[in-house]
């Protein structure tokens, strides 16, 4: 296998664009004349606008425009279907009217000739408000109004019954907070409309679906809308829609006839461009006399927003991950004072499976059964919840592969047990999953008379790798090299491509690169083979091409060569692929988590000090990159077992801790050693390449694995996330 292929692990295409500051993300792009917004934002949670003082700001050096309720163009709702392309999260138009529904609501704009003129103007505009009592959290939802059925929801047999009917039983309740996705990279826009076209250049992880989203608020032909997105600092989710500073940014750019920038400041990207919501989860589980789980339910409440219904699908893994003949999955809502929640890496099974697999393991202490062991004597051969088999699933060996490389075997069960000087040692395991989807994709691909190959998907890479397995999946199908590979995504003037969310980029796009490849190839040997073609009146099936070489009974002829004698600038292919087929196959990724914690009860000292994963997404398509992938999602998901938590005030709703320097991520200091084990199964019924997503499914489990080692140091069970050191203070 060439270092450059698929599987290898070549370095990223763009990774020399990135490190020498070359890579253009959309606050990078110049634009003459470029005027800069910046947004005036609620300080109150509910309510409505009074009044605005606006005069002294106006007044103020460099400002152009002060944009708001009463000063603001009539746009048009847009369906936000995702099937249609047109897809927001929040649906609510900027300065649609004068309510309040959340703290940092868009309530103005300034557009001035420079960001600190915009700013400093910004900063000067009184809104005076009528305060309404919020509801600042899911407690005060439901006690205000209840909850509304949500999504997802799944029954088979009779989960009540059965549990009343089980030998052991636990019913339990876990919580998780708000999470805030915080990329590197705040949201932005730069808007305009040259020669009445609008071209956008935003962060986004769906390029397609806001431009569909843009000309529907407009009321644009789609052919006018170009949205850009080459590079992304991440997003995490927060980033597959569009918000409304974006359509606030178009919007100013149209009526003063200039560009518009609009930057979203880091404290509000905490409350207008999405979040993982809060949830509260009951499950009940039972198992016979001799183990088996014959009940199962999760019942969970998400909160939402006043203006929009997001359902977190919290139990989206439960209903196939282990066998069961009797399992009742409900979602509800409640509307709370926030703004509209959004995806947030693994959406559902990310908080789902912190409940799920506390659960499992409170179930198998409960029955005296290994935790490992319970889950391999449980693990589902098929999904009982579609009554499919799966396309392909090892997440057996995942398990032991784990185990044994961890040396989970050398666990003393007995809580406080295991020892290392002054710190008490913690073992836990859980299972990871996550959904493999494929969607409908274009795709572009051209041999060019230079020697190179071209390229293009609407697709973004938000810092994944799309550059690098697209670049890698030329250099397979055509033998060129990699530096004579050149990929161009994230624009929507190209082929249309999926959002880059969900883990399914790389089983979407990489089928549709190849078709056109193949179509590419096969329109070089059409060419050859007529007149006046090198290969002239040789039957094409009998040309073949390889390592990017036209041939036939000993002629070989490079296909540059090939192109510049037919005076041709490039053999081309256009491709369109759908969809997986899933009528046949479940399809869904694997793996497991063990994690051990090391707890210092002299100094209240809780760490993660080693994690070991196996993960089974099918054929690994670049080694490093998806090692990266798993690396940054476990970090990422002690991120939400030990750090992570957005606070709200409870008497108004804000924020109180809208900033790196109270919103605590892990660093450094936090990252334990972590061994990844890739099993590298090709999954060829999902599609030609066997690949599975890897994005998502690192961070899923990790939280409950972190958990369960802290019960197996302490004795303490944490239910409610994050694990703090009060909760664990006079433990064991």
């Amino acid at each position: 296998m060439s270092d450059q292929t698929l599987g290898a692990g070549p370095k990223r295409i763009d990774g020399r664009l990135k490190v020498t500051g070359q890579a253009p993300y959309a606050a990078d792009h110049a634009l003459d004349n470029t005027a800069y917004g910046y947004g005036v934002f609620s300080t109150i949670s509910r309510g409505r606008i009074v009044s605005l003082e606006l005069d002294a700001a106006r007044a103020m050096p460099g400002v152009i425009e002060i944009f708001h309720h009463g000063n603001f163009p009539a746009l048009h709702h847009t369906p936000s279907s995702m099937a249609k392309g047109n897809k927001v999260e929040e649906t609510r138009l900027p300065f649609e009217d004068e309510r309040i529904y959340y703290d940092g609501q868009f309530v103005a704009l300034v557009v001035a000739e420079r960001f600190d003129q915009a700013r400093a103007a910004a900063q000067a505009v009184k809104v005076r408000y009528e305060e309404e009592t919020p509801r600042a959290n899911l407690e005060q939802g439901v006690k205000a109004h209840g909850t509304k059925k949500g999504k997802g929801n799944h029954s088979r047999g009779d989960a009540d019954g059965a549990f009343e009917r089980g030998t052991h039983q636990i019913d339990v309740t876990y919580t998780t907070p708000v999470e805030t996705h915080n990329p590197m990279e705040m949201h932005s826009t730069l808007a305009h409309w040259p020669d009445g076209r609008l071209q956008v250049f935003e962060s986004s992880q769906g390029v397609v679906q806001q431009k569909g989203a843009m000309a529907k608020i407009f009321n644009l032909a789609p052919h006018k809308v170009e949205v850009i997105s080459t590079f992304i600092g991440s997003g995490f989710g927060s980033k597959l829609w569009m918000w409304p500073h974006a359509v606030a940014a178009a919007a100013a750019s149209r009526e003063i006839k200039r560009p518009v920038e609009l930057v979203v400041p880091r404290q509000q990207m905490f409350t207008t461009t999405g979040h993982r919501p809060e949830t509260e989860q009951t499950l009940k589980l039972a198992t016979d006399d001799q183990g088996r789980l014959i009940a199962l339910s999760h019942h969970s409440v998400s909160t939402t927003s006043y203006t929009d219904q997001y359902v977190e699908t919290c139990g989206s893994v439960t209903k196939s991950l282990y066998s069961c003949d009797n399992v009742s999955i409900t979602h509800r809502t409640t509307e709370v004072n926030r703004g509209t929640p959004t995806s947030m890496r693994a959406p559902g099974a990310a908080p789902g499976l912190f409940a799920l697999e506390s659960a499992i393991d409170e179930m198998a202490l409960e029955a005296g059964i290994d935790p490992l062991t319970f889950r391999l004597n449980q693990f589902a051969e098929r999904d009982e919840s579609q009554d499919l088999p799966f396309s392909s699933n090892h997440i057996k060996e995942a398990a032991e592969r784990a185990a044994e490389q961890f040396g989970w075997h050398q666990r003393n069960p007995k809580v406080g047990s295991m020892r290392d000087g002054r710190e008490i040692v913690g073992y836990g395991m859980a299972a990871c999953n996550w959904e493999a989807i494929k969607r409908p994709c274009d795709a572009h691909v051209a041999l060019r008379a230079d020697g190179t190959v071209y390229a293009s998907c609407a697709t973004q890479d938000i810092g994944t790798g799309t550059y690098t397995i697209v670049a890698q999946t030329l250099v397979e199908l055509t033998g060129v090299p990699f530096e004579r590979i050149e990929v161009e995504l994230g624009d929507t003037s190209y082929p249309k491509g999926p959002i880059s969310g969900g883990s399914w980029t790389t089983a979407t796009t990489l089928p549709a690169i190849a078709e056109a490849t193949r179509h590419a190839i096969d329109e070089l040997k059409t060419r050859a083979v007529r007149s006046g073609g090198p290969f002239e009146g040789v039957d094409v099936e009998a040309l073949t091409f390889d390592n990017g070489v036209l041939s036939f009974e000993g002629k070989r002829i490079p296909f540059a060569e090939a192109l510049s004698t037919m005076k041709l600038a490039n053999a081309e292919g256009e491709a369109h692929t759908e969809g997986a087929d899933t009528s046949k196959y479940s399809y869904r990724s694997f793996g497991t988590h063990f994690v051990e914690v090391r707890w210092d009860p002299l100094l209240a000292n809780l760490r993660v000090a080693r994690v070991v994963s196996a993960i089974d997404v099918g054929r690994v398509m670049n080694e490093k990159t998806a090692r990266n992938q798993v690396e940054g999602a476990v970090v990422m998901g002690i991120g939400m077992a030990m750090f992570e938590r957005t606070e709200y005030d409870p008497r108004t709703a804000r924020v109180v801790n809208n900033n790196y320097a109270e919103y605590l991520v892990p660093v450094h200091a936090d990252q334990p050693e972590v061994d990844v084990i890739l099993l590298d199964y090709p999954d060829t019924a999902f599609n030609e390449f066997g690949a599975r997503g890897i994005g998502e499914i690192g961070i899923t489990g990790l939280a409950a694995a972190v958990a369960n080692a802290v019960y197996h140091a302490t004795g303490v069970r944490v239910r409610e996330l994050p694990i703090t050191k009060e909760a664990l203070m006079g433990a064991v």
